[in-house]
């Protein structure tokens, strides 16, 4: 397959496109495209249809019991494809457009390959222009994870997804880099109750705001248990995951560096570093993952430094445990992931 990429530089009036409105028409079709949204790039197909769901599988990789998002252009487009209630809509008006995604009992207009044979259907409207002007444009809702092989880190630029399925799908919208870098925040309404099942840049305080109360799912800093059915989107065991081995390290800043500078010293690794602390392995392999005091600018380069740190060809990756509140949890809930819960204390 040649896939067709297209490069957006002009956001102004993108309803009237052509090239927009040439994606839309792919994927009214049944075809698939990649394009981007304000968390990652999403691998979008036409939601009504089951074998674009298939299609969406089969090109990542993925297993067919992970639910995939329903992507709308406005929030009230929900109702044509979930039972919505009115905690849905007091978050709806708090957060959306934008990173959120509420899992709702399904209405039959969504087919059981889409939400990977569940009753329930994962609602989302993006906030990026060049995804709503999609949205638009298409006419439908859009089934779309996000736009890498199956387990890999996810693509927040036009070249991750380029590296992943240039060849595998009919289209690539290249919009830029992604502003958030993490996917969208992931909750299970049962009335105004929430369970978080991935976190993401709306917090759990946020969250707590609208809803009556907002209860943590274990599967975001736990293994899933053995036959436990996957209700979310990277809930997986081992997911966002590089190639080479990743080690977590947790202890105080300076037994952190010291371990890092012993180990650079001794073996082939890659450190991902904070910005701060860059002028001291001056000679050391490392990729700087932002300012320490920074959550948003490490989120927003967290995928593509995993990815970079594939290409340095080394044993193995270490990377210090980010801080466990706000944007930080879904640092560490994709860090966790990404090392398989491999956590070294130092």
């Amino acid at each position: 397959m040649k896939t067709q990429i297209i490069k957006i530089n002009d956001f102004s009036n993108l309803s009237k496109n052509s090239d927009i409105k040439k994606a839309g028409d792919i994927l009214r079709n049944g075809g698939i495209v990649a394009f981007p949204t304000e968390t990652v790039y999403g691998l979008g197909g036409n939601a009504l249809l089951d074998d674009a769901a298939h299609k969406i599988y089969s090109a990542k990789g993925r297993p067919s019991d992970n639910p995939l998002i329903v992507h709308i252009a406005k929030p009230n487009e929900a109702e044509n494809y979930a039972v919505t209630n009115d905690c849905y809509y007091k978050l709806a008006k708090a957060f959306m457009p934008g990173p959120l995604t509420i899992i709702l009992p399904k209405k039959s207009t969504i087919p059981m390959s889409v939400t990977g044979g569940l009753d329930t259907v994962a609602i989302r409207c993006p906030s990026h222009p060049v995804a709503h002007a999609l949205l638009e444009v298409a006419g439908i809702p859009i089934a779309a994870p996000s736009a890498n092989i199956s387990g890999k880190p996810s693509p927040t630029t036009a070249s991750d997804v380029v590296e992943d399925m240039n060849g595998k799908i009919d289209c690539i919208i290249d919009g830029g880099d992604c502003e958030i870098g993490l996917e969208s925040t992931i909750i299970k309404l049962d009335g105004e109750k929430a369970t978080l099942l991935r976190p993401g840049a709306v917090t759990p305080d946020a969250l707590s705001f609208i809803c009556e109360s907002v209860e943590i799912s274990p599967a975001v800093t736990q293994m899933l248990k053995e036959n436990e059915k996957v209700i979310s989107p990277g809930m997986k065991y081992k997911h966002y995951a590089p190639d080479t081995p990743l080690i977590l390290l947790n202890g105080t800043k300076d037994n952190i560096l010291d371990f890092m500078h012993k180990k650079s010293a001794e073996t082939n690794c890659v450190l991902l570093l904070f910005s701060e602390f860059i002028p001291q392995f001056k000679n050391s392999k490392y990729i700087d993952i932002g300012s320490i005091n920074s959550l948003p600018e490490q989120a927003a380069k967290l995928f593509h430094a995993l990815r970079l740190a594939d290409k340095i060809k080394a044993e193995i990756i270490y990377v210090p445990i980010p801080k466990q509140e706000g944007l930080g949890l879904a640092l560490y809930n994709r860090l966790l992931r990404a090392a398989a819960h491999t956590i070294i204390n130092v």
